[in-house]
């Protein structure tokens, strides 16, 4: 690891030792370490200047007491000297001026200083102790601000804020200044980065590997068209937290050809040649020194590789073609895959977050062996776990790597493997289980497709074994469903499986007697097509005679080919040791439905791992009246470490003082969200409303489009009733809406045109005024998250059941009592469980109903509630604008194609939606009832801690152990 800033930071404290507490489930111990300096100077002494406390000078010798760094605790005075330190000599801007950019790069460079020494001390115990480690693969990491959490973590909030008040600043001021990591979008990224907080905090030896794109997936500007996209600009001054680490990079290949030696074995040769060179990010722990890492990949080639002749002759594009090609793979978070080209950048990205990772890993495990390497071990001393299907790839790369590299044979090397990497899934919808054309995937890393088709034949193998006595058209069907590579022939060992025995040969006449299928029939079917392109009349028998009579050819019509595919998904159940879901009703899904043929197979696989988020992000730093108000009324702030320290609220629930105290924090909370409405989108709105909050990823399923139908609803009927008589019907409300449509994806970047078209006008509404407000924040992120989370009153969670694997914004808002209105899909159904089922507002169908409903509508059985025809026509008559919405209405009509018939149930659900938000309504005008509902929100939220959920992964997946940096 990287020394801090010079050993001008260190208090000295006189200690010669470092003591490490290791936490096992139920027993703690210590084991005291001597401590080797991180600065050492032979044979000569020092003196470097504290700018921590700028009246003290430090000797450190080689012989004399070192500074004993787990005693470094700054104090206002002594950080004030540190950020005038940074703003002088490791500057990002000009010197003049101690304006708020440089005031937040100085305080976060010193605030780095601290972290770098308990990172180095954290790295040091884990080298020394040759721990098993977990590796977090992910190709997100939705980090958010790091400035308020990292000293939040240091506790150093207090001093860090008195000492940008002697420089003249404020603390919320500079810390704004921040732009929030681009490594991430949606829940998949936040849920990475919440473990990594807990990991931390829990004192778990741990590293999260990810990539460092330069302009994360788009920053979100909405204007009168809709939704536009921009590059993100996060990393345009740089980034004050990460380290480049020069030493630590690993060769990358690409295309090439696979060949066979002298030897025997296979060498992968030729093709494209990068380098991924490491950033590492510090994430430290809650009132703990365990400081891990998030290590991330950045992509380039030598400078060899520039071609200078070509650039000279003028030819300067060519002459930047493999700096270029390199550099790309970390530019964009999802880059749009309509095209090949799009498709091959993807694939590119995974394999080298996996290639890089590995290497990485298996050179911390060579380093610690030492001189004695026993593979056999590797999976002792290593877990890999895979967020979702984007590192799948780890599976060939790992056996890749022990085959080819390192000697071992495929039986040691496939044992190594399926003991070492675990898999999580976080979807059960089909397009996004990653399927990749074999093709593709054969052209850019064709060692890799060599190993799949081994693991798929041996996967067939075991099939074929285990339901061999099923009849030949269920085993089919098991082999169609569960193969990793598919639209193949099957592997001619077991194809003799599926010769039909009722096929026989007449010898006399060399015909075959087919009885099983037929091969001819009584009709002739033949489909021609006219010259506008409709079908004309099929030919009977009859005819088709007549044209074999003239002798005139059929030619058949030509089949279609599907195309061949790697399912990525079935390659990570079948290589990993463990399959987890993450909500107890998305796992019961992925086990009796996605992969119920695997679950069969190895019951023992499969496990459950409801997703959690961090407390100190999500309620401590984020919420501070709240925060306040919880310590008071339990006592304590161990609930910050132990959440279920929350459930104390229970008991106070009715105490009329809390719910007082309550209610001003919500309002103060609202009130910092009006300003910042106002500065954002132009809107003003009143913090006595009732603030109706979705914040999420936009997309169908979500349901965003539900949710401004309901509010089209509510302003129809406003618009209706006149004015005393609205205002006794509906409760006053501030619809926000905030998320990202992918950039390609048409459908849902409607919806987000829809939603501001609908705020243009319900908001300009002089009849309306403040008894209905509908907003949509830009370029929605973690930052704003944790604005809008704590001023919330009803948030919403309404996407259709069984589609949703758990989502966590939902126990964000649990977390800052805010009481839901959703569906029982995903994490919905634990959190209405453990908060009380009078404090949740449900509606809709559930998840068994739905198959049997889109069969419904299939057959045209179907009958929409008026209600809901009475809206469509409504945004049909032009109410919101001249926009064109016929696409997006009629996305929920019809009985059947592509993009119609309804596929996500808006209609089935508006009826039971609309009709619990009159419930919504009604409980919100008696605030005891509805601050009671908050409270216990908050109160049952104490389940969804990442803590939690992160223990169980150590325990029951990783088979890791704490240890206590002290």
């Amino acid at each position: 690891m990287a020394t801090a800033n010079g050993a001008h930071l260190f208090n000295h404290c006189g200690s010669n030792s470092r003591f490490i507490h290791f936490t096992s489930r139920n027993t703690t111990s210590k084991l005291s370490l001597a401590k080797t300096s991180h600065f050492r100077t032979p044979k000569r002494s020092f003196h470097v200047n504290n700018i921590l406390t700028d009246k003290i000078h430090h000797p450190i010798t080689e012989q004399g007491g070192e500074s004993d760094l787990s005693c470094f605790a700054p104090d206002a005075a002594s950080i004030t000297s540190s950020i005038k330190y940074h703003a002088e000599f490791t500057p990002v801007f000009s010197p003049e001026r101690f304006e708020l950019p440089n005031a937040f790069f100085a305080t976060a460079q010193s605030v780095r200083d601290s972290l770098l020494i308990n990172w180095n001390a954290t790295y040091d115990v884990y080298e020394k102790l040759n721990m098993k480690q977990a590796y977090y693969l992910s190709m997100e990491f939705l980090q958010g601000r790091a400035l308020l959490n990292a000293i939040g973590n240091l506790e150093l909030t207090g001093a860090f804020a008195e000492a940008l008040k002697n420089l003249g600043h404020n603390l919320e001021n500079v810390a704004s200044q921040e732009p929030d990591a681009a490594l991430g979008n949606g829940g998949l990224g936040r849920l990475a980065s919440c473990f990594l907080d807990s990991l931390a905090t829990l004192n778990y030896p741990a590293w999260g590997y990810g990539l460092r794109y330069k302009y994360g997936l788009f920053k979100q500007r909405i204007t009168k068209d809709g939704q536009e996209e921009v590059a993100e600009d996060w990393l345009e001054i740089g980034s004050p937290w990460e380290v480049v680490r020069n030493d630590v990079s690993y060769p990358i290949k690409f295309y090439g050809k696979v060949s066979t030696g002298s030897d025997g074995k296979r060498y992968w040769i030729g093709g494209e040649d990068i380098k991924a060179v490491a950033y590492d990010v510090p994430i430290p722990g809650y009132k703990t020194r365990t400081t891990i890492s998030l290590r991330l990949w950045s992509t380039q080639v030598p400078s060899a590789d520039f071609n200078l002749s070509a650039f000279n002759a003028g030819e300067h594009t060519k002459a930047c073609e493999a700096q270029a090609n390199a550099e790309k793979i970390c530019y964009i978070l999802y880059p749009g895959d309509e095209s090949e080209e799009g498709k091959i950048l993807r694939l590119k990205q995974q394999y080298t977050l996996c290639s890089a990772s590995l290497q990485d890993i298996i050179s911390r495990f060579e380093r610690r062996s030492g001189d004695r390497i026993k593979w056999e071990e590797f999976p002792e001393k290593v877990a890999v776990q895979m967020n979702d299907t984007h590192p799948t790839l780890c599976i060939p790369e790992l056996m890749r790597i022990l085959i080819d590299l390192k000697g071992l044979n495929w039986n040691e090397a496939w044992n190594i493997t399926q003991r070492t990497v675990a898999y999580t899934n976080h979807t059960v919808l089909p397009e996004a289980l990653e399927k990749w054309s074999y093709e593709l995937m054969q052209k850019l890393l064709p060692r890799h497709v060599e190993i799949i088709e081994a693991i798929d034949e041996e996967l067939v193998h075991e099939i074929v074994s285990k339901y061999g006595s099923l009849d030949l058209n269920k085993l089919e069907d098991k082999l169609t469903t569960m193969r990793i590579l598919e639209n193949f022939d099957l592997p001619s060992s077991v194809a003799e499986f599926f010769i039909n025995p009722e096929i026989s040969v007449d010898d006399d006449t060399e015909t075959l007697e087919v009885h099983d299928k037929v091969e001819a029939s009584d009709k002739v079917v033949t489909n021609d097509e006219d010259d506008t392109g409709k079908k004309t009349s099929m030919k009977t028998e009859a005819s088709a005679e007549k044209d074999i009579d003239k002798k005139t050819p059929v030619s058949p019509e030509p089949a279609v080919i599907p195309l061949k595919k790697v399912r990525m998904a079935n390659l990570c159940v079948v290589g990993g040791h463990a399959v987890n879901g993450v909500a107890e009703i998305h796992s019961e899904i992925v086990k009796e439905e996605v992969f119920n043929g695997f679950y069969e197979l190895w019951p023992e696989k499969f496990q459950n791992k409801t997703n959690g988020v961090t407390p100190r992000r999500w309620i401590r730093f984020c919420n501070l009246p709240l925060s306040a108000i919880i310590t008071k009324w339990t006592g304590t702030e161990e609930w910050v470490l132990k959440t279920e320290k929350l459930a104390e609220l229970q008991k106070f629930a009715d105490n009329e003082d809390l719910q007082n105290e309550w209610r001003e924090a919500k309002r103060s909370n609202k009130i910092k969200v009006v300003s910042f409405l106002k500065e954002k989108t132009g809107y003003s709105v009143v913090p006595d409303a009732m603030f109706d909050i979705q914040v999420k990823r936009i997309h169908e399923y979500k349901r965003q489009l539900l949710n401004i139908l309901g509010i089209v609803y509510r302003y129809k009927k406003m618009k209706e009733m006149k004015a005393a008589e609205r205002k006794t019907n509906f409760v006053p409300r501030v619809c926000v809406f905030g998320g990202k449509a992918f950039a390609t994806y048409v459908q849902a970047k409607r919806i987000v045109k829809f939603i501001t078209d609908v705020g243009a006008t319900i908001n300009h509404d002089p009849e309306i005024g403040d008894l209905l407000k509908v907003v949509f924040v830009p370029n929605y992120n973690v930052s704003v998250a944790e604005l809008l989370i704590p001023a919330s009153d009803l948030s919403k969670h309404i996407s259709t059941a069984g589609m949703e694997a758990s989502g966590t914004s939902n126990m964000k808002f649990a977390m800052n009592g805010c009481i839901q209105i959703g569906t029982l899909d995903g994490a919905n159904v634990e959190i209405r469980e453990e908060v009380g089922e009078e404090n949740f507002f449900l509606f809709g169908a559930q998840a068994h109903e739905i198959a049997g409903l889109r069969k419904e509508r299939a057959d045209g059985k179907f009958v929409p509630d008026e209600r809901f025809e009475e809206v469509k026509e409504f945004v049909r008559s032009g109410a919101f604008g001249s926009y064109n919405y016929d696409d997006l209405i009629g996305s929920l009509e019809g009985n059947e194609g592509f993009g119609r018939a309804d596929y996500f149930l808006v209609g089935k659900d508006f009826p039971s939606y609309i009709e619990c938000q009159e419930k919504v309504d009604e409980a919100y005008r008696d605030q005891k009832r509805w601050t009671k509902m908050s409270i216990l929100n908050t109160a049952g939220s104490y389940k969804f801690s990442s803590d939690r959920t992160i223990h169980e992964y150590a325990k029951d997946i990783w088979n890791i152990e704490a240890v206590e940096i002290a």
